[in-house]
């Protein structure tokens, strides 16, 4: 097994007032030669965004393009003709394809948290494609609950690319084992809160590992934790 742990603080950030992005790989003003991404996921920001403040109309093309909403209530509005509005627990995705332009602002009263990840496709200009679902915590209490696949259900979003993301909320003293699928080579976990031992790895708030070369990670949990994991091919 190879990991990659990198921690809260070593993180790229961005502040601009309305704005404030964390980055783990490099994006936007943050270039970082040895954290161009992890294979073929390619962004991973974790953003806070100020009330009635957001990002403009901008286009996206050929990129799997998904959001998590931690915290707040942002609406989003896309060339595909999409008005909704994603609140806390929601996941929403953009299989960006062929191309399609889309904004998004914090409508609330409280800030919006928000992770921001992108994840190159198995599929170049495909039709454009937009979705969102709702995993409310308190039906996944002590579970793995599965967010995003490439398997088209009701139960979870879908993109073009053989990944996996799944949202884990744990009591202290839970464990589990996860073994990944054989067509993805490397697995991403990133600690939400709390505090996770990822094969004997200790990891806090906002600290995050990638791993590879192997095909089963143990997950411990010394506090009550939530945690995202991302699971993705190296390459196409």
């Amino acid at each position: 097994m190879n990991h990659r742990i990198t921690r809260a603080n070593e993180r790229g950030l961005k502040d601009i007032g309305w704005l404030q992005s964390n980055f783990t790989f490099s994006f936007s003003s943050y270039a970082n030669p040895e954290r161009n991404g992890f294979g073929l996921l390619r962004v991973f920001n974790d953003d806070f965004v100020k009330p009635g403040n957001g990002f403009g109309l901008h286009a996206h093309a050929n990129m799997e393009i998904i959001s998590v909403m931690l915290g707040g209530r942002m609406n989003h509005i896309d060339s595909l003709g999409y008005k909704e509005e994603v609140t806390t627990d929601g996941v929403q995705i953009m299989s960006a394809g062929s191309g399609l332009r889309h904004e998004e602002h914090n409508i609330g009263d409280d800030e919006v948290n928000f992770l921001q990840i992108w994840i190159e496709p198995k599929l170049q200009n495909v039709t454009p494609r937009y979705q969102r679902r709702s995993f409310p915590e308190a039906k996944r209490k002590n579970q793995l609950t599965t967010i995003v696949s490439n398997e088209e259900g009701t139960a979870h979003c879908w993109i073009n690319q053989n990944a996996r993301l799944s949202l884990g909320y744990f009591d202290a003293g839970q464990t589990l084992t996860y073994g990944f699928s054989p067509l993805n080579k490397l697995v991403f976990v990133f600690v939400i809160t709390g505090e996770l031992l990822v094969n004997g790895q200790a990891l806090a708030k906002r600290d995050s590992i990638g791993i590879w070369e192997t095909d089963t990670i143990n997950i411990e949990c010394p506090s009550e934790a939530r945690f995202i994991l991302i699971e993705a091919p190296i390459n196409h």
